[in-house]
């Protein structure tokens, strides 16, 4: 029982760091563009279009 004493304030204290570290992240800006996030996971930057004289294969 004596580590309640110990482990309850640590839950405590994480739970409002997390809170607290959410709350800046919505202050900065980090989810204002969700949409664009998506869009930018389907686009592929590593296909390269082909230079003239550049034969694939």
């Amino acid at each position: 029982m004596s580590v309640l004493v110990y482990l309850v304030p640590m839950a405590l204290g994480l739970g409002v760091a997390g809170l607290f570290a959410f709350l800046w992240a919505l202050r900065s800006g980090q989810f204002d563009d969700p949409q664009g996030a998506a869009i930018r996971m389907l686009r592929d930057d590593d296909i390269q279009s082909a230079s003239p004289g550049h034969m694939n294969g």
